[in-house]
């Protein structure tokens, strides 16, 4: 690990999300949980992030964003991608491919 990385994950506190350093993840978070701290980067840069109900109700089924054990575990991926990125109160905007806001219809 490069000098540079290392410091900027001691600077990091617990448990608050930022914009990951990892080329391909769009966020990275300091997970501590029972006095044991792990690195997580989470959410695929590549995509665009479609936020409407029936998109957010398919990817909160499909990785099980609901159960009990994913709603304890703050150690894994799943857990902070569910709570950050597909949470009912994440912003409202649909983007376009690679993550660029998608242009709205002009009126004539």
């Amino acid at each position: 690990m490069s000098k540079r990385r290392r410091d900027i994950y001691k600077k990091m506190s617990c448990n608050k999300p930022r914009r990951s350093i990892k080329p391909g993840k769009k966020k990275m978070v300091k997970a501590c949980q029972g006095g044991k701290s792990k690195i997580i980067h989470y959410g695929a840069k590549g995509y665009g992030h479609n936020i409407s109900k029936g998109a957010r109700k398919s990817f909160r089924a499909r990785h099980g964003c609901d159960k009990p054990a994913t709603k304890k575990n703050k150690l894994s991926a799943r857990y902070w991608a569910c709570k950050d990125l597909w949470s009912k109160s994440s912003p409202k905007k649909t983007t376009g491919t690679k993550g660029r806001v998608a242009k709205s219809k002009r009126r004539k």
